[in-house]
């Protein structure tokens, strides 16, 4: 998901990165007092293009702005100020609700856009040019530089699209104006309004502007396009300079995308894939398929069920998921994910969107 760089302010307190239950309530309280005077209300106003754009004008808006006000410790009338300047985009609640006529997924064509020459030109220039802090990343943490290299590739294109929405329409369009005709409204909204309510959090303690923060239609920040929650749980200060800035530090980008898949389960050393053939007399596809790209089955008992599995495959300690990649009405491409693949998907729900940022990863390493 996608912001222009902002060189978010020190706040010298590196904890809040990933501070602990028992010490977040007080270091919000202490920032709360140290960035009232700094951040009056209404020291942000700028003007909308039709103030009946503006959620000041909504009640629903305003009312649930104490409600985020009081979650996040902030000033009301900050809050109120900063929440009323948000502004309806009528472009972005369309885009959330799923295409009643869904085109065939054909994965040769999703892998064109991702993994074209462009791309793969921008990956390698991206690895040679941060292969030392590629290469620490990948010792401290345990995730492949081409696996790092291959998110921020497919994510912004290293930085080169990261978005030109305003953050805080973007995620006030959505918190309260999200289509009722998405099948799960009810909760995406209550997703959006958490998102929002972290924005203007961080936007808070960064004593930053929030209406400055430029990303994608659905909130999402920086290289990596983290939303407001992933940036407050899993973005880090990697080259030490005491801000946690994802815009404009490469490094930070690089650790924290790191960061990211470690905390959802990334085990160091295990492959993301094995190649697969079938024995047909044997196959049983559709059970192979149903846990989806969840993995659900041992290697014995993949190949009971029809799955021809290399020697490492076969050696393989944990659980594999048979990963069906569609080509429209061509003949599907079929490989074995490992728990590393179901990390990667934890970025974006999409067998697609891992195999692009590995064979992207895989081509900018070569």
């Amino acid at each position: 998901m996608g912001p222009n760089r902002h060189r978010l302010a020190p706040d010298h307190l590196p904890a809040l990165t990933s501070p602990s239950a028992d010490t977040a309530p007080r270091r919000r309280q202490l920032l709360t007092l140290l960035g009232a005077s700094a951040l009056a209300p209404g020291a942000w106003a700028q003007q909308a293009d039709s103030a009946s754009t503006l959620y000041a004008t909504r009640p629903d808006a305003m009312a649930y702005a104490r409600t985020l006000a009081d979650a996040h410790l902030l000033p009301l009338d900050w809050v109120l100020d900063t929440v009323g300047q948000a502004r309806f985009l009528p472009r972005v609640p369309p885009l959330m609700v799923p295409s009643t006529r869904p085109a065939a997924r054909n994965w040769a064509v999703y892998r064109s856009r991702f993994v074209e020459p462009i791309r793969i030109r921008a990956a390698r220039a991206f690895v040679d040019r941060h292969a030392g802090t590629l290469q620490r990343a990948e010792r401290e943490f345990g995730v492949p530089m081409g696996i790092v290299a291959g998110i921020l590739g497919v994510e912004t294109i290293y930085g080169r699209n990261m978005g030109n929405i305003s953050v805080l329409d973007a995620l006030g369009t959505l918190s309260f104006d999200f289509p009722a005709a998405h099948p799960r409204a009810q909760a995406r909204t209550t997703y959006f309004r958490g998102e929002l309510g972290t924005f203007l959090a961080l936007s808070f303690r960064a004593r930053r502007d929030p209406r400055g923060y430029l990303g994608s239609y659905a909130g999402a920040m920086g290289l990596p396009q983290f939303m407001p929650s992933s940036w407050e749980k899993y973005a880090i200060d990697y080259d030490g300079d005491g801000v946690v800035d994802l815009f404009s530090s490469v490094a930070d980008a690089i650790g924290s995308v790191a960061n990211y898949f470690i905390a959802h389960g990334w085990t160091p050393g295990m492959p993301t894939h094995f190649p697969v053939q079938f024995d047909t007399a044997r196959l049983q596809l559709p059970t192979l398929l149903a846990p989806d790209i969840l993995p659900s089955f041992s290697p014995q008992e993949m190949q009971a069920l029809g799955v021809v599995l290399p020697e490492a495959a076969l050696a393989h300690a944990g659980k594999l998921a048979l990963i069906e990649l569609p080509n429209g009405s061509g003949p599907s491409n079929y490989v074995a994910g490992t728990t590393n693949f179901y990390a990667i998907t934890r970025y974006n729900w999409s067998s697609f969107y891992a195999m692009s940022v590995i064979e992207l990863g895989d081509a900018a390493s070569a």
